[in-house]
């Protein structure tokens, strides 16, 4: 739960600046020459005064966890663009998501950290970790995706979904704290076990990290608040604005095809909506000699076009 305290909108004012060609330096020796003017107003947005996250308790009364909280939901409310995006994919994959993780008995607040990991785009990061998920190879292979040229399970929204609530209970079960566990998807068991150890602590709001460990739990907060509640922030979209989630059938696929493509003229569409459906097919064929068997989304006809 979260309350939101209206004195917590702080108004910063940007004053008026007067550019004058007359104007000498000032004491930092800075001069501006023109008539033109500027002014800006920016607003902290609302902070609540009381969060959860996996049904663990924020503790906002640290003057550090609120500090740590309010840079992040500050910095969400105004990356205007990115946030319209997600909450557009949001509307599309969230539902989907969100009942996997129940039907795997985890918190649903863990969906938000999918959207801090990869913003709900099939991308990659420096580091090769891939996919909504952003497995590493390995890990992704640990927990049962297939992963190689022609097919990578992790970016499939489905299969992936499942892979990280199984690694979110395995953490819970090492360290009895979805925080915790979430933490550790960030940084790893031995880290979170390490620092444990070293500073004979338990609580992720009470422990030291690297600051992309430190930032992270409380951006999937952030991420949270701000979807759970648009207008709040400024953020008025329509339901026509929102991505409409992926109507589709399902074909059985157990051994190989030799051109994705063909693939997709038979069944009414073409490679790149099969890929929007499918973005674990990464390549346009695929040998299958393991004949392990694939579920297709096919789009159903008129969804296209938006029948």
């Amino acid at each position: 739960m979260y309350k939101f305290k209206l004195s917590s909108i702080l108004l910063v004012l940007v004053p008026l600046l007067t550019f004058c060609s007359s104007a000498g330096p000032g004491d930092n020796g800075i001069v501006f020459e023109g008539e033109t003017g500027f002014s800006q107003q920016v607003r902290i947005p609302p902070i609540p005064s009381e969060a959860e996250f996996c049904g663990e308790r924020v503790p906002l009364e640290y003057f550090d966890v609120m500090e740590s909280f309010k840079r992040e939901i500050t910095g969400l409310s105004y990356f205007h663009g990115t946030m319209i995006y997600t909450m557009q994919l949001d509307n599309r994959y969230g539902p989907v998501i969100k009942k996997i993780l129940k039907e795997e008995g985890v918190p649903e607040d863990l969906y938000y950290i999918c959207i801090a990991e990869s913003g709900l785009q099939p991308v990659v990061s420096p580091a090769n970790a891939a996919g909504y998920w952003q497995f590493l190879a390995g890990t992704a292979r640990e927990y049962g995706l297939v992963v190689d040229s022609e097919v990578d399970e992790r970016y499939n929204i489905e299969k992936s979904t499942m892979a990280a609530a199984a690694y979110f209970k395995k953490a819970y079960a090492e360290f009895g704290s979805w925080t915790m566990a979430a933490a550790s998807y960030n940084t790893g068991f031995k880290n979170v076990r390490y620092r444990m150890d070293i500073q004979s602590e338990d609580n992720y709001y009470d422990m030291q990290f690297l600051e992309e460990t430190g930032r992270y739990v409380f951006r999937a907060l952030a991420f949270k608040i701000v979807l759970s509640n648009r207008e709040t922030y400024g953020f008025h979209l329509d339901e026509e604005d929102l991505y409409k989630p992926l109507e589709y059938k399902e074909v059985e696929v157990s051994g190989p095809v030799a051109n994705w493509s063909d693939f997709s003229r038979r069944h009414n569409t073409n490679f790149k909506v099969l890929k929007i459906y499918n973005q674990w097919i990464r390549a346009n064929q695929m040998d299958n000699k393991a004949g392990r068997k694939f579920i297709v989304q096919i789009p159903v006809e008129g969804f296209r076009e938006g029948k």
